[in-house]
């Protein structure tokens, strides 16, 4: 596969904000993002670091397949994803949901 430079903003696509999220980040201090499909493990976490000034301890990803979704007669799929969770080591946060 050929590497293709991504910046930290393409790597990172946002942050997934659901129930089971919030339960990971109090659980064990963890965050869980949406990520480019292609970025790896050690490219997720020097771009959380870059991005929100923390230390990562470990990250962990899953990559989701897309549901099929019809409209009338016709069936289409969406798009694939990776998911990465991300756990921060002690004395490091994130604050995304503060905003809302």
């Amino acid at each position: 596969m050929a590497s293709i430079k991504k910046s930290v903003f393409q790597i990172v696509r946002k942050p997934r904000i659901t129930e089971k999220a919030a339960l990971a980040g109090a659980s064990d201090n963890s965050m869980v993002f949406e990520v480019h499909p292609d970025a790896n493990k050690i490219e997720i976490k020097t771009a959380v670091e870059k991005i929100f000034d923390v230390k990562v301890d470990e990250v962990r990803t899953v990559n989701c397949k897309g549901k099929m979704k019809r409209v009338g007669q016709r069936t289409g799929y969406q798009r694939n994803w990776k998911k990465a969770y991300v756990s921060l080591k002690e004395g490091s946060s994130i604050d995304i949901i503060e905003g809302l």
